[in-house]
């Protein structure tokens, strides 16, 4: 009995001491939340990480808005750069040969002539008047809005599947009847661009090829019947510069743009956040000091962000398991370039991928395209190519392409060609024809700041930048894809 009762009172004041305890964390919980709400306010004794906020704000929207403004910066590059020559809209820069140093243009190529034109469908719809394929040249390329999205291919593998033909290009909200006979292409902007490539025929030449490219024509609608003759400018020893700017002229370019062109409900925010940047539309563009400072700080850091994560790379862009080349048409998961999904729009993985390298993606990235770049950044042991050293590269004797390749050496920060006095900025098979092979067929190509002794035809110059590279197959065969050919690495010389 003793037993029980003792029991019995341990029990009551076990009790009593839970209920103590729960009396007293209910009183200290009551008295927390009477005094200090959960949430709403930093940690005691948080301090701003910065002095200035007004600028970090502005740093930072300027830097989010150069990563996703850089599509429409890069194509806004080439109707700047085509008024700074003198020319306006429906006006088409026809090169007579391929690109040369003056040619300022992200990762242009070297081998066929481009053909270039802007025009502005604020003015009406515009006429693009494609000739057929023939004997002398086809047409290559694509006509692009303000983001660079491709709303028309041209020759055999576009729209007019190599027929020719007048495209009307309409703009945005047009709801007028199409003459009959046109290929009518609806643009979302009112600026479209578009670059083709004149691809000589088998037994053609690229003078052929350039005169091919003149009988294009492009005017507006209202002109008919009778338009006036189309200007062609060919600008192959003209400064044609339309890289983006990296500083507060980026800011700028994006103010020229979008004071003109309809946002899309996608980019409703980013152009809140410009409004606080002074720019939007509608509205004059006076950024005062501060801004213009953290518009140019922006827009070198996210210069530098985006060139240091281009060196890294992605896990899956290696080609070869056991080699250093980079597939370099890195696409979307739906194998196009928009980095756009049900859910997000991707904008840093579309500057960084791409656009901040290159213009002119196609919508849609076959399989097996036409034509495949590998990119080179490092040397077969993994180190970065260096400024003022001299590498080779191997082209072997059975290289897998139905048509022909080059290897195109430029800067890595600008990612356009290198000045050089020789203006010499890659080499192909073609260079090669009629050069010495090595004894297993192969050739061996050089580039850096000084030709090796007695190799000066077989020499890419550098002139102490530091380089990238695209190596380029035209009509890539099965070899390529299944990974039975592969492609030697680079070797330092020294």
């Amino acid at each position: 009995m003793k037993t029980k009762r003792t029991i019995t009172t341990a029990l009551t004041a076990l009790t009593a001491l839970m209920c103590v305890s729960m009396l007293t964390s209910a009183s200290a919980q009551s008295s927390k939340i009477a005094t200090d709400p959960i949430g709403g306010q930093p940690p005691a004794g948080s301090k701003p990480s910065v002095k200035d906020l007004d600028y970090q704000l502005k740093y930072q929207r300027a830097f989010e808005a150069v990563l996703w403004g850089i599509p429409a910066v890069g194509i806004y590059g080439f109707e700047k750069g085509t008024k700074e020559l003198g020319f306006g809209d429906n006006v088409i820069l026809a090169y007579s040969g391929p690109a040369r140093q003056k040619a300022e243009l992200l990762t242009a190529n070297t081998v066929t002539p481009y053909i270039l034109a802007y025009t502005d469908l604020r003015n009406g719809p515009a006429v693009l008047e494609l000739p057929a394929a023939s004997e002398d040249a086809s047409l290559f390329g694509q006509v692009v809005d303000h983001w660079q999205v491709t709303i028309a291919d041209a020759g055999p593998s576009g729209i007019d599947k190599g027929q020719g033909g007048k495209i009307q290009l309409t703009p945005p909200g047009y709801s007028e009847k199409i003459p009959e006979g046109y290929i009518h292409v609806k643009s979302p902007s009112y600026k479209v661009n578009f670059a083709f490539r004149s691809i000589p025929g088998p037994d053609s030449t690229v003078e052929r090829a350039y005169e091919y490219s003149k009988t294009l024509k492009m005017y507006y609608l209202s002109e008919l019947p009778n338009p006036k003759p189309t200007q062609f400018v060919d600008p192959i020893d003209m400064r044609f510069s339309t890289l983006p700017p990296y500083d507060e002229d980026f800011f700028d370019d994006l103010y020229q743009i979008f004071s003109v062109e309809n946002a899309y409900p996608r980019d409703k925010v980013m152009m809140g956040m410009l409004a606080s940047l002074g720019i939007e539309k509608g509205k004059p563009y006076k950024p005062d000091e501060k801004t213009q400072k953290a518009m140019r700080a922006a827009a070198a850091d996210a210069f530098f962000y985006m060139k240091e994560t281009f060196l890294v790379g992605e896990p899956d862009e290696p080609y070869y398991e056991d080699r250093q080349w980079r597939w370099a048409q890195y696409s979307d998961s739906n194998r196009g370039f928009s980095w756009e999904t049900d859910d997000l729009l991707d904008t840093e993985a579309r500057a960084l991928h791409f656009y901040h390298w290159a213009t002119y993606a196609p919508n849609k990235l076959p399989e097996k395209p036409a034509t495949v770049y590998l990119g080179g950044v490092l040397d077969k042991d993994g180190n970065e190519l260096e400024a003022g050293k001299t590498y080779s590269l191997n082209f072997p004797a059975d290289m897998p392409v139905k048509q022909f390749w080059s290897l195109t050496i430029y800067d890595y920060y600008t990612m356009a060609f290198i000045y050089n006095k020789e203006d010499r900025h890659g080499l192909s098979c073609y260079d090669m024809e009629k050069k010495k092979k090595n004894d297993d067929g192969s050739v061996t190509l050089y580039f850096g700041p000084k030709a090796p002794e007695g190799l000066e035809d077989y020499w890419i110059p550098t002139a102490g930048k530091k380089p990238t590279l695209y190596v380029r197959f035209y009509g890539p065969t099965d070899a390529f894809f299944d990974k039975t050919f592969k492609m030697p690495d680079l070797e330092l010389v020294k």
